[in-house]
Protein backbone atom coordinates (compact mmCIF):
# COMPACT_ATOMS: atom_id res chain seq x y z
CA UNK A 1 0.00 0.00 0.00
CA UNK A 2 1.25 3.64 -0.99
CA UNK A 3 0.35 6.61 0.68
CA UNK A 4 0.58 9.87 -0.93
CA UNK A 5 2.83 12.44 0.08
CA UNK A 6 2.17 16.41 -0.36
CA UNK A 7 4.40 18.81 -1.92
CA UNK A 8 6.10 21.20 0.64
CA UNK A 9 5.70 24.94 0.09
CA UNK A 10 8.24 26.82 -0.41
CA UNK A 11 8.17 30.26 1.96
CA UNK A 12 11.16 32.46 1.25
CA UNK A 13 14.37 31.79 -0.91
CA UNK A 14 17.58 32.47 1.01
CA UNK A 15 20.25 34.77 0.84
CA UNK A 16 22.33 33.04 -2.51
CA UNK A 17 26.69 32.53 -2.39
CA UNK A 18 27.88 31.96 -5.35
CA UNK A 19 30.75 29.69 -5.72
CA UNK A 20 31.28 29.83 -9.40
CA UNK A 21 30.54 25.51 -9.38
CA UNK A 22 27.62 25.80 -7.80
CA UNK A 23 24.84 28.81 -5.56
CA UNK A 24 24.37 27.94 -1.87
CA UNK A 25 20.72 29.33 -0.20
CA UNK A 26 18.78 27.90 2.86
CA UNK A 27 14.84 28.64 1.82
CA UNK A 28 12.30 28.39 4.27
CA UNK A 29 9.34 25.53 3.85
CA UNK A 30 6.18 24.23 5.23
CA UNK A 31 5.55 20.86 6.58
CA UNK A 32 2.30 20.08 5.05
CA UNK A 33 1.90 17.19 8.03
CA UNK A 34 2.85 19.36 10.90
CA UNK A 35 2.41 23.00 9.47
CA UNK A 36 6.25 23.47 10.84
CA UNK A 37 8.57 25.38 9.07
CA UNK A 38 11.94 24.17 7.97
CA UNK A 39 14.70 25.29 6.99
CA UNK A 40 16.70 23.00 4.02
CA UNK A 41 19.61 23.97 2.20
CA UNK A 42 19.76 24.10 -1.33
CA UNK A 43 22.89 23.51 -3.96
CA UNK A 44 22.11 24.75 -7.46
CA UNK A 45 24.60 22.90 -9.42
CA UNK A 46 24.89 23.15 -13.60
CA UNK A 47 23.74 19.66 -15.24
CA UNK A 48 26.54 17.60 -14.78
CA UNK A 49 27.79 14.80 -17.60
CA UNK A 50 29.32 11.26 -18.00
CA UNK A 51 30.90 9.70 -20.80
CA UNK A 52 31.98 6.08 -20.33
CA UNK A 53 34.68 6.10 -23.62
CA UNK A 54 35.71 2.59 -25.51
CA UNK A 55 37.62 2.36 -28.40
CA UNK A 56 37.65 0.31 -31.02
CA UNK A 57 39.70 -2.54 -29.39
CA UNK A 58 37.45 -2.57 -25.76
CA UNK A 59 40.10 -0.01 -23.98
CA UNK A 60 38.30 2.16 -21.55
CA UNK A 61 39.28 5.38 -21.89
CA UNK A 62 39.66 6.99 -17.89
CA UNK A 63 40.76 9.89 -16.52
CA UNK A 64 42.83 10.09 -13.14
CA UNK A 65 42.84 13.49 -11.13
CA UNK A 66 42.93 14.79 -7.78
CA UNK A 67 39.40 15.49 -6.06
CA UNK A 68 39.76 18.13 -2.87
CA UNK A 69 36.79 16.84 -1.51
CA UNK A 70 38.66 13.44 -0.71
CA UNK A 71 41.75 14.46 -0.49
CA UNK A 72 43.17 12.00 -2.97
CA UNK A 73 43.07 10.82 -6.87
CA UNK A 74 40.42 9.08 -8.00
CA UNK A 75 39.84 7.24 -11.26
CA UNK A 76 37.04 7.92 -13.14
CA UNK A 77 35.51 8.11 -16.50
CA UNK A 78 35.57 11.78 -18.17
CA UNK A 79 32.93 14.35 -17.47
CA UNK A 80 31.97 17.56 -16.12
CA UNK A 81 29.49 20.81 -16.40
CA UNK A 82 27.12 21.41 -18.91
CA UNK A 83 27.53 24.96 -20.33
CA UNK A 84 24.45 27.66 -20.48
CA UNK A 85 22.72 26.53 -23.11
CA UNK A 86 24.44 23.53 -24.12
CA UNK A 87 23.15 19.94 -24.85
CA UNK A 88 23.96 16.79 -22.69
CA UNK A 89 25.18 15.38 -25.62
CA UNK A 90 27.43 17.88 -26.97
CA UNK A 91 28.92 18.84 -23.46
CA UNK A 92 30.01 14.95 -23.14
CA UNK A 93 31.51 14.72 -26.66
CA UNK A 94 32.93 18.28 -25.32
CA UNK A 95 34.56 16.95 -22.01
CA UNK A 96 35.47 13.62 -23.26
CA UNK A 97 38.08 15.84 -25.75
CA UNK A 98 38.68 18.44 -23.69
CA UNK A 99 39.89 16.07 -21.08
CA UNK A 100 41.55 13.15 -23.18
CA UNK A 101 41.91 14.19 -26.62
CA UNK A 102 39.96 11.30 -27.68
CA UNK A 103 36.98 11.77 -30.24
CA UNK A 104 33.96 9.31 -30.18
CA UNK A 105 32.60 7.69 -33.30
CA UNK A 106 29.10 7.33 -31.68
CA UNK A 107 27.42 8.46 -28.55
CA UNK A 108 24.52 6.74 -27.16
CA UNK A 109 22.13 8.13 -24.69
CA UNK A 110 22.30 5.87 -21.53
CA UNK A 111 19.96 8.20 -19.22
CA UNK A 112 20.26 10.84 -16.22
CA UNK A 113 20.15 10.66 -12.64
CA UNK A 114 19.51 13.26 -9.67
CA UNK A 115 22.87 13.09 -8.13
CA UNK A 116 21.68 14.23 -4.30
CA UNK A 117 18.08 15.28 -4.98
CA UNK A 118 17.74 16.15 -1.13
CA UNK A 119 19.71 19.30 -1.87
CA UNK A 120 20.86 19.53 -5.54
CA UNK A 121 18.69 20.72 -8.19
CA UNK A 122 21.07 19.33 -11.11
CA UNK A 123 20.78 16.09 -13.09
CA UNK A 124 23.88 13.79 -14.30
CA UNK A 125 23.47 12.86 -17.64
CA UNK A 126 25.52 9.24 -18.95
CA UNK A 127 26.43 8.58 -21.94
CA UNK A 128 28.56 5.40 -24.27
CA UNK A 129 31.29 6.75 -26.60
CA UNK A 130 31.78 4.18 -28.64
CA UNK A 131 34.80 3.74 -31.50
CA UNK A 132 36.78 6.46 -29.49
CA UNK A 133 40.02 7.40 -31.62
CA UNK A 134 43.08 9.63 -29.66
CA UNK A 135 42.52 13.00 -32.12
CA UNK A 136 44.91 15.24 -30.03
CA UNK A 137 46.33 15.20 -26.11
CA UNK A 138 43.49 17.16 -24.79
CA UNK A 139 43.00 20.69 -23.86
CA UNK A 140 42.10 21.09 -20.20
CA UNK A 141 40.29 23.65 -18.10
CA UNK A 142 42.38 25.85 -16.01
CA UNK A 143 43.09 23.78 -12.50
CA UNK A 144 42.32 20.72 -14.10
CA UNK A 145 45.66 18.35 -14.10
CA UNK A 146 43.74 14.82 -15.18
CA UNK A 147 46.13 11.53 -16.64
CA UNK A 148 44.24 9.97 -19.02
CA UNK A 149 44.05 5.98 -18.91
CA UNK A 150 43.69 3.12 -20.97
CA UNK A 151 42.21 0.11 -18.87
CA UNK A 152 40.48 -3.23 -20.43
CA UNK A 153 37.16 -3.04 -20.73
CA UNK A 154 37.15 -6.22 -19.24
CA UNK A 155 38.49 -5.46 -16.27
CA UNK A 156 36.02 -2.95 -14.69
CA UNK A 157 34.04 -5.16 -12.27
CA UNK A 158 37.67 -5.68 -10.54
CA UNK A 159 38.31 -1.75 -10.71
CA UNK A 160 35.07 -1.28 -8.95
CA UNK A 161 35.11 -4.19 -6.41
CA UNK A 162 38.02 -3.60 -5.43
CA UNK A 163 38.07 0.28 -5.09
CA UNK A 164 40.01 1.44 -7.71
CA UNK A 165 36.88 3.66 -8.91
CA UNK A 166 34.83 4.74 -6.24
CA UNK A 167 32.83 8.01 -7.38
CA UNK A 168 29.30 7.05 -6.89
CA UNK A 169 28.33 8.29 -10.31
CA UNK A 170 30.63 6.64 -12.39
CA UNK A 171 29.31 3.79 -10.62
CA UNK A 172 26.23 4.78 -11.51
CA UNK A 173 27.12 5.58 -15.42
CA UNK A 174 28.14 1.81 -15.63
CA UNK A 175 25.00 0.59 -14.30
CA UNK A 176 22.99 2.37 -16.65
CA UNK A 177 25.03 0.94 -19.62
CA UNK A 178 24.91 -2.30 -18.15
CA UNK A 179 20.88 -1.97 -17.72
CA UNK A 180 20.59 -1.29 -21.42
CA UNK A 181 22.58 -3.76 -22.44
CA UNK A 182 20.05 -6.38 -19.83
CA UNK A 183 17.03 -4.66 -21.37
CA UNK A 184 18.14 -4.65 -25.19
CA UNK A 185 18.73 -8.55 -25.24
Amino acid sequence: MSTTVKPWPRLRRGLEHDYRVLKVREDRWVDPRTHQEHGRVNLDCADWVNVIAVTPDEQLVLVRQFRFGVGATTLEVPGGMVDPGEAPAAAAARELEEETGYVAGRLVPLGAVHPNPAMQTNQCFSFLALDCVKAHAGQQDEGEDIAVELHPRADLPRLVLEGHITHSLVVVAFFLERLRAEVAR
